[in-house]
């Protein structure tokens, strides 16, 4: 099977690819959906995720049975759009031959699409969405209230309870700043970790001198940035996405009075090199350096020198951010199907059931996953990462520093 990258002129729209070639011969075709923003902007931090994901899936067979996916893309105008997002989870649901779904990538998609597997009891595995009301305490519930009793949604990033606090820790004790102004682009996962950012910067002895929100869609944040260097920040944190915003301000940053100022920010930032379209390195260009990241995964994944050289194998590319998360989720769902089968016929049902299943423990390129009763990975580790502008040729890349495990 090739597996062909999706572009923009696809947006919004299925393409359908056998994971063992050729028609069904009789087999009973299960289909796995993927649903990510895969144009645009977003494309750089999404696509490495849908690629881990095609290549789990790629060398999988079960006798009696063909695997076919069908992927979606909801990003409008470059960035993650949720009414998009609601309408490919509709038509996912509508087709009786999706078992399960690797996706979405961010929070605010999660939202609105959840309810609606939920209720069809469709199987979604996110290797990237970290907001923490998707699953727990009343909000968490709330999305569910179609079906209480049947959690339907995990994810194998940890939640930005873990990673807010993470990066604080990380400015204040590693980097040894003392002051902080705050910019988010007021959606799920960036107002969320920016909450839980500020509260622990503040715990930990920190100020914030300034906080903003500013919408996806902005283009010009020179007015908050230069209110911000009023202040004289030791930093600024920004709370969301590259195609939101993050790559914009930190490049905006240099011609506001705020040259040369550590940025932090979570794990929507980091995507790709500065040869990547869209990421944000290519997008700060040289304002990029003292740039500081986290990603809610592990980076120490067990076999990760097999892993990189088989995922270049077959793109071409180094692994990106998500990619080993987006292989982790297909490895699931495909391990649940082979529990449903051993049970007898694979049903939506058997699936979703056998993949919520408290007591298994999943065998993934991450290392043992498994759930809990609301769907949270049994792995809160946060890697931290800075970017090093003299790597990849000299345009800037993002390099590991060290991960910690908040069992």
């Amino acid at each position: 099977m090739k597996l062909a990258r999706v572009g923009a002129a696809l947006a919004a729209a299925a393409i359908v690819v056998s994971a063992c070639g050729g028609s069904s011969g009789g087999n009973k075709v299960l289909t796995i959906g993927i649903s990510f923003p895969l144009s645009g902007s977003s494309l750089a931090s999404a696509g490495p995720a849908r690629d881990g994901a095609l290549l789990a899936i790629k060398d999988f067979t079960l006798a009696g049975y063909t695997i076919k996916t069908t992927i979606f893309d909801h990003a409008v105008n470059g960035s993650h759009d949720p009414q998009q997002g609601s309408k490919d989870m509709t038509t996912l649901v509508a087709d009786p031959t999706v078992v399960g779904v690797v996706g979405p990538f961010n929070s605010s998609i999660a939202k609105v699409q959840i309810p609606i597997s939920n209720e069809a009891g469709l199987l979604q595995c996110s290797p990237a969405n970290t907001n923490p009301d998707l699953t727990k305490g009343d909000a968490g519930k709330q999305l569910r209230a179609k079906a209480p009793d049947k959690i339907n949604y995990v994810r194998v990033a940890t939640t930005d309870d873990i990673q807010g606090p993470a990066v604080a820790t990380y400015g204040i004790k590693t980097l040894n700043l003392k002051s902080v102004a705050i910019i988010d682009d007021t959606e799920t996962y960036g107002k969320g970790i920016a909450d839980a950012f500020a509260a622990e910067w503040t715990k930990l002895g920190g100020t914030v001198v300034g906080r903003e929100g500013a919408p996806k869609g902005t283009t010009d944040y020179t007015a908050i940035l230069t209110k911000f260097a009023a202040a004289k920040p030791d930093a600024v944190f920004y709370g969301g996405v590259t195609s939101t915003g993050g790559g914009l301000v930190r490049k905006q940053m240099e011609q506001s009075g705020l040259t040369g100022l550590a940025y932090l920010g979570g794990d929507g930032i980091q995507d790709g090199n500065g040869s990547t379209d869209g990421g944000y390195i290519s997008i700060a260009g040289a304002a990029a350096a003292n740039s500081f990241s986290s990603v809610a995964a592990i980076h120490d994944i067990p076999g990760a020198a097999d892993f990189a050289a088989k995922y270049k194998a077959e793109y071409k590319v180094d692994l990106g951010s998500y990619s080993a998360s987006g292989y982790a989720c297909a490895q699931i769902i495909l391990q649940a199907i082979k529990t449903a089968a051993a049970k007898g016929d694979v049903t939506r049902e058997a699936v979703r059931a056998a993949a919520t299943d408290t007591a298994t423990k999943f065998d993934t390129v991450l290392g043992p996953v498994s759930f809990d009763a609301v769907g949270d990975t049994s792995q809160k580790i946060i890697s931290m990462y800075k970017v090093d502008m003299t790597a990849a040729g000299g345009k800037g890349d993002w390099i590991f520093d060290y991960q910690v495990d908040y069992k």
